[in-house]
């Protein structure tokens, strides 16, 4: 699976570090709607290509 935090940037959210506890880190994510768009199918689109390679393996 891509880099969700990699994916967000690139389709134009802000992505912002807000701590971390140990390992853990919590992030704010902030932009225009049409940024999330263009996230969720870069999302889709990702997970597509991940199951086709998975069933192709």
């Amino acid at each position: 699976m891509p880099d969700i935090v990699e994916l967000a940037r690139e389709a134009g959210l802000t992505v912002v570090l807000n701590g971390r506890i140990g390992q853990q880190e919590y992030h704010s994510v902030t932009g225009p709607i049409s940024a999330l768009q263009r996230f969720a199918e870069a999302y889709r689109t990702a997970a597509e290509h991940d199951e086709d390679k998975a069933k192709n393996d």
